[in-house]
């Protein structure tokens, strides 16, 4: 909104209003009912292959300058820019970057003391020392982060299994032994409620990982400041994350493409991210504003110290179906990791919901 305000005023025929939704509506609520009604959307880049499909969305490789798409894919935070894109579909241009990270407290841990592997973290939980957002959506998303980074092959080419049956059921044990160790509460935390919790906590001090808000790193935001470092190690490796972030999308039916591709080129670009965008409270995609002095100044180090985190990250897929998926097999995991179970039986439910999905 600030963005949009500033270029409003460079250029006074123009003006956007924006309408916020919730970030479970952000996850899943369908792109091709939001395009029918608004010009410009921010989007997660699992909508890619619907919108490659379906055509919902204007495909900014063919609108926007070449050069100006190369810059973009250049000074990318990781995958960003690039996860927006299928089969040579470019959805939208990647205006925020995250990833999961580490969280500490420094009020009540210093950064030499918090936990760096998963058993650590484990050893460390007991006593309500550590919280993580173990809601559906967020258990799956570490469920794939703990596959990829033990060496499993998830979402195989020609293959119907979303993992390997090994990797699967050792990082499922794994999982439901850090939940054992930790206060139940994290069964009701989504990110943005786990960094509200731990930053008023009296008692936790630890987020192995989460995604990453930097708003509170900044001052004044929350009671207790969070420090944001890389994430942990699993089994010797730095856990690859599975990235997130958000993506400025154009409507394919609207009727103002030439100014809507030009407000996002504004707000995409290097300058508006490292000045404007951030100095607002925006995480920005840009590797520019990510390298910049005043941005990590400001957060205490948020971008510098978690950018490997960002450049390490898992891409999901984003075939047409995939959200799908994503809505089924979340409840399988958390079903597990809460109340136990067959670690087997969870594995070939993923597998029929993968299937399924295709069809969708």
């Amino acid at each position: 909104m600030a963005a949009t305000q500033r270029y409003s005023e460079l250029n006074p025929n123009f003006d956007v209003s924006w309408e916020k939704r919730s970030l479970s509506e952000f996850e899943s609520k369908p792109i091709q009912v939001l395009a029918e009604e608004f010009d410009l959307l921010v989007i997660d880049h699992p909508w890619a292959g619907f919108a490659t499909r379906n055509n919902v969305l204007l495909p900014l490789n063919e609108w926007m300058d070449v050069d100006f798409l190369a810059e973009q894919a250049s000074h990318s935070v990781g995958a960003s820019y690039s996860s927006y894109n299928f089969d040579g579909f470019q959805a939208a241009l990647a205006i925020d970057a995250a990833s999961p990270v580490s969280l500490h407290r420094p009020d009540l841990i210093s950064a030499d003391e918090v936990p760096r592997t998963f058993d650590e973290t484990v050893e460390f939980a007991r006593g309500g020392k550590v919280l993580y957002a173990a809601t559906p959506t967020y258990l799956l998303m570490d469920f794939y982060a703990l596959c990829n980074t033990a060496g499993g092959s998830l979402f195989m080419p020609k293959s119907n299994h979303v993992v390997d049956q090994e990797t699967g059921m050792e990082v499922l044990e794994d999982m439901r032994r850090l939940a054992c160790a930790c206060d139940p509460i994290i069964f009701e935390l989504d990110p943005i409620s786990l960094h509200e919790l731990l930053g008023e906590s009296r008692t936790a001090m630890f987020c192995p990982f989460v995604y990453g808000y930097v708003n509170y790193s900044r001052r004044g935001y929350v009671t207790h400041p969070l420090k944001a470092q890389n994430i942990i190690y699993y089994r010797g490796k730095m856990l690859t994350g599975v990235l997130g972030g958000t993506g400025l999308a154009i409507s394919a039916s609207t009727k103002h493409a030439n100014a809507a591709c030009d407000f996002a080129a504004y707000v995409a670009s290097p300058k508006v991210q490292s000045t404007i965008f951030c100095d607002s409270g925006g995480q920005p995609a840009n590797r520019t504003a990510w390298l910049d002095e005043e941005c990590n100044r400001t957060t205490l180090d948020f971008f510098t110290d978690t950018i490997a985190s960002l450049d390490n990250a898992y891409v999901r897929p984003r075939y047409s179906g995939y959200l799908a998926f994503q809505d089924e097999a979340g409840p399988l995991i958390y079903d597990y990791v809460r109340n136990g179970g067959n670690a087997l039986d969870v594995l070939k439910s993923l597998d029929v919901a993968h299937v399924h999905s295709y069809n969708r």
